[in-house]
């Protein structure tokens, strides 16, 4: 709902998509999908922090979050991991906690510039937060809301991301970022999204996204807006809509998940 290059605070919500994280005993080895080797970093800040040391053990990961289409599956796979040392060490680390090192994490592996901490708070809790990424997560949240549970969310998948993100282009944009702070202000975070959404699109020249969320919305969808930094584009709805826009979504090629915005809070997962 708001990409913190555009005015250095970030907004997002959590959707009910997972990524499960188990600890097993055993020889180290690598994860499907990691290619920016975000666990090894995981592992790294949790050592540099004095946390408990478990010596040799190997992640299982399962995850439904697709990898690289700006769904922030970097900030999920951190957070699920942190939990998972947390429950396997009885730290009994707050979700504060979790979030800065999750933040840390992604910028050790050098996925997220920012850190995404309003990521890594949309996969730790429900509703959305805005969020100052400069600060520490118990002092970061500015404010913060519910989503609306009976609302349909989808999710056009458009390929991984082809193109280069600039800090100059967002800054440029930066007029049509604070129309998505004002609207999250004023408590329409859907208003917000689709606002962000425009903004994102022209800051890094998608045109075919703003072409795709105005005939969403066109077609009867709430909101639309490219999800973080793309080329996903999040589409909210009607039960009644949902058909029509996925069909509409499915003739540019897309492929489709449909979900919700998350109403319960993330779990620990079992530790085997």
């Amino acid at each position: 709902m708001l990409h913190a290059f555009g005015l250095g605070k970030g907004c997002s919500a959590g959707i009910e998509l997972s990524t499960r994280v188990s600890i097993v005993e055993g020889p180290n080895r690598g994860i499907l999908g990691d290619h920016h080797r975000l666990l090894e970093a995981v592992i790294s800040t949790w050592s540099s922090q004095g946390l408990p040391n478990h010596g040799s053990f190997y992640w299982k990961v399962e995850s439904n979050v697709p990898i690289g289409q700006g769904l922030k599956s970097s900030s999920a796979l951190a957070c699920a991991a942190l939990r998972a040392l947390d429950s396997i060490s009885w730290t009994g680390l707050s979700d504060d906690e979790i979030a800065d090192l999750a933040v840390t994490s992604q910028k050790i592996a050098k996925c997220s510039i920012t850190g995404s901490l309003d990521d890594a708070w949309s996969s730790l809790r429900c509703g959305w937060k805005l969020v100052d990424p400069e600060l520490p997560a118990s002092q970061s949240v500015l404010l913060e809301g519910e989503m609306d549970s009976g609302l349909e969310v989808l999710i056009g998948l458009r390929g991984t991301r082809s193109s280069t993100l600039s800090r100059e282009k967002f800054s440029e944009n930066s007029h049509l970022f604070e129309r998505s702070l004002a609207s999250i202000v004023n408590g329409a975070p859907l208003e917000a999204l689709s606002a962000n959404g425009l903004a994102v699109a022209a800051s890094t020249e998608d045109f075919d996204a703003l072409r795709i969320c105005n005939h969403s919305i066109a077609s009867g969808a709430i909101a639309s807006g490219v999800s973080g930094s793309g080329p996903a584009i999040a589409v909210i709805c009607y039960e009644g809509d949902k058909d029509k826009i996925i069909a509409n979504l499915s003739d540019t090629g897309m492929d489709v998940i449909s979900t919700r915005f998350s109403t319960t809070e993330s779990v620990i997962e079992e530790v085997h």
